[in-house]
Order: C-alpha cells, then sequence, then structure tokens
C-alpha cells in the first residue's frame, strides 16, 4: 500500500529557570520532576524502541533554558537527593500499608519505589548523568530532530525593541551549536506566536519574524491551527486600530489584499512565509484534540491515574480519574493493569485517526500531506502519568503503518 502522508509528534520543552531557587512548591523541584516524570521515561521509551529495531521518530524541542539547566551539576545533583527522597517515601508507604494490610495500596506503593528505582538507574548508568548527550545521541542517528527555542522563551512579537529578538535567537543558536555541535534548523516559537512585517506608529519599519529567523538560518517554525486556517490575522491584528488606540493604524509590509480571496490553506501543507526561504506547519486540531480536549481527550479517562489527589504523609498518587465532576474525597484506587489496556486501546484509535485524516487529505487534493501533532513534552507522563507510554505504543504503531511515513518535520519539509 503506497504511504498516504507524514506524521510527527512536536513535543516542546521547557521549564523556567528554577535552579537554586529553593524546594516544594515552586523551586528547583520543578526541574526535578519533568527529569523524573518525563524526561528520563521518554528518553528510556526511544532507546528502548531502538534497541527492538523500531524506527520511531519525533520532533523535539529542547529550550536553551532547559538545557542549561540539565547540564548544570548542582542540578543533576539535586536531582539524585530528589529521586532518592521519593523512594523512601515509597519505602516508608510499604511498611504503612503492609502493617495495615491494606493489599491494593501497597501495590502500588512498590510500584512507585521500583518506578522511581528505575528512573535513579537510568540517570546515573544508562545515561550517566548526561540527558543532553543522550537525547544529542538519537538526534545523530536521526531518531529525533531537537528544535530550538528563544534563549528565555520571551514572548517574541511584544519584545520592544528588533535588537532583543536578535539577541534571543543569537544566544539560542550559540547554545544550540555548545551542545549539540551543529546549528538548528527548525524553532519553537515562545507561545508559536508569530509577528508579521509592519510599519510601526513612529514609522520604524518592524520585520516580520521570519527575517530574523533567515538571519541564522533556520528555516522552520510551528504556529497555531487558526494562524494557518483563519486566512488572516485573528484578533486585534485582524483591523485598523491597536487595542483602544482608534487613532493608530497598523500598516502591514505587506497588504492585507495579498492574502484575502485566496485558496484556503491547511495545516496538512507547509508554506513559506512571504518571499523568505523559511517555512511554517500547523498544528493539525482533530488530532491534537484527542490528547488536549477537556471533553474527550485520551487523559481524563475514568481509568488514568489522578493528578490532583495525593497522599497526605508520601505526596504519592494512589487514585485514578474515577469519573467526571468527583469530588478527591471519592477517588477510587487506581489500577495498573486496566490503565495499561487503555493506553494500548488509545494507542490504537490514534494510529487509526491519523491514517484517515491523511487519507481523507490525499483524497481531497492529490497531495502527500503532514499531521503535525504538538503538544507540551511535560503533559506526559508528569502531569498524564501513563502519556510516555502512550507516546511509545503511538510511535510504534506508526511505524507498522502501511500508510503513514513516520518523521520529523525537517526530513517532511525536505
Amino acid at each position: 500500500m503506497a504511504r498516504k502522508g507524514a506524521f510527527t509528534f512536536v513535543l516542546h520543552s521547557h521549564i523556567p529557570y528554577t535552579r537554586q531557587a529553593g524546594r516544594w512548591p515552586h523551586g528547583e523541584e520543578w526541574i526535578h520532576e519533568a527529569i523524573a516524570e518525563t524526561y528520563i521515561p521518554l528518553l528510556d521509551a526511544l532507546y528502548d524502541l531502538h534497541a527492538e529495531g523500531i524506527p520511531a521518530r519525533l520532533t523535539l524541542t529542547l529550550t536553551p533554558v532547559l538545557l542549561e539547566q540539565l547540564a548544570d551539576e548542582d542540578v543533576q545533583a539535586n536531582f539524585i537527593a530528589y529521586v532518592d527522597e521519593k523512594i523512601n517515601a515509597a519505602s516508608q508507604d510499604i511498611e504503612r500499608f503492609e502493617k495495615a494490610n491494606d493489599d491494593e495500596m501497597l501495590v502500588l506503593a512498590k510500584m512507585y519505589r521500583d518506578w522511581y528505582s528505575v528512573a535513579r538507574s537510568s540517570f546515573l548508568q544508562r545515561y550517566e548523568r548526561d540527558l543532553i548527550r543522550a537525547f544529542r545521541n538519537l538526534q545523530n542517528q536521526r531518531l529525533v530532530e531537537i528544535a530550538t527555542c528563544a534563549a528565555t522563551h520571551g514572548y517574541l512579537p511584544l519584545l520592544g525593541r528588533d535588537e532583543s529578538i536578535n539577541l534571543q535567537l543569537h544566544t539560542a543558536v550559540e547554545s544550540y551549536k555548545r551542545h549539540f555541535g551543529r546549528l538548528p534548523r527548525t524553532i519553537w516559537l515562545p507561545e508559536c506566536a508569530y509577528r508579521p512585517g509592519y510599519i510601526a506608529p513612529d514609522g520604524r519599519e518592524r520585520s516580520g519574524i521570519e527575517r530574523f529567523l533567515e538571519k541564522y538560518n533556520i528555516q522552520l517554525f510551528f504556529a497555531e491551527t487558526h494562524m494557518i486556517e483563519g486566512g488572516q490575522p485573528v484578533g486585534v491584528a485582524a483591523g485598523d486600530a491597536i487595542g483602544p488606540y482608534q487613532s493608530v493604524t497598523r500598516r502591514y509590509l505587506v497588504p492585507k489584499s495579498q492574502y484575502e480571496d485566496s485558496e484556503p490553506t491547511t495545516t496538512f501543507l507547509p508554506y513559506l512565509v512571504y518571499d523568505s526561504n523559511v517555512a511554517v506547519i500547523g498544528r493539525n486540531n482533530r488530532t491534537g484534540l484527542q490528547v488536549w480536549s477537556g471533553e474527550w481527550g485520551y487523559p481524563g479517562d475514568y481509568d488514568y491515574r489522578e493528578f490532583h489527589k495525593k497522599d497526605g504523609n508520601s505526596g504519592m498518587q494512589y487514585w485514578r480519574v474515577t469519573g467526571t465532576n468527583v469530588d478527591l474525597a471519592d477517588k477510587s484506587v487506581y489500577q495498573p493493569q486496566i490503565a495499561a489496556k487503555k493506553v494500548m486501546q488509545h494507542a490504537e484509535h490514534f494510529t487509526r485517526l491519523v491514517e484517515e485524516v491523511l487519507g481523507e487529505f490525499q483524497q481531497a487534493s492529490g497531495q502527500y500531506g503532514i499531521v503535525s501533532s504538538n503538544y507540551d513534552t511535560e503533559l506526559f507522563g508528569h502531569w498524564w502519568f501513563e502519556g510516555v507510554d502512550w507516546l511509545r505504543q503511538v510511535l510504534h504503531k506508526m511505524t507498522e503503518s502501511e500508510s503513514v511515513e513516520l518523521t520529523t518535520a525537517s526530513a517532511y519539509l525536505n
């Protein structure tokens, strides 16, 4: 069967600068949680798939702020202390539940002790404390494409000076080169925020974001669905007035008449931005809602682990979602075996959905499109405990699909 189109996960990894910022609830523990619950499990999944001969591929942002923290020796040492605390807390729960003859909770406490022990072992032995090198090796083997981001995750369209945008990108590129030995080809713009070129009220010409990206040979960025499918700017940029200042007009360097009444655009295809050599790919909304939607997204399944309810002694999460609007006090105990079955079902459903939407697009347009499913990396494993397992199963199933090419963003662009 001929392939109908391509697919890539685009995972955006970012933690604000928390190094030596104290501890719970808003200190350095923030990045320790992400390392233990998201980054290490994701690396384990990708390395395991590779060892099994499964060529799983995805696109992954590692922001400069995150990279510098992952490379920091203090953060690494504090992470070991953090995970040791988790193992000790689970071990104390084991003793508590044994004394209470609570076999159901005892099984879960042992699960957490073993789960954090694996994270500790992977960090120290499998990756030798160097998670950046672990990601770099995957990129060197063309299994992962690592994208960059603005240096401090600054919201670029609102920066008052073009010099600030240049410095955000220059610092990002230099950090990327230092850690990965090459230049980045792809960027996740913070909050996916794009700005077209325009003439400022003081008469200055402000270039579109694509001009800054061109300067650093960055060839691709990602956008929200409505930016591609909306046809023209939405919100205050769609009109002549800026907010309440009715006397101030925004004069675009590319007149709106050039894109009004044009052919409908779609997230299934990349587009060059105006006359630049920089392309944009939009987030596919139909597949995205399968994870993000509060109504039918997978993470809200009643059998998945509840994030918000935590044990009063250890902080471990021993309960499941249970149902819509169920009070935390009434949550049922988590059952890992049932959750694992749901992971398989949801991975199968997602794979079939991607095959379906790509087939529909090819049939309607005759073109070889791409589905770009964009998410925050920390959703998987941290917020959605089973999320990394789901990613692994989807990647496995996509490599077996006869109609979908599993790829990275730049590989498809080529």
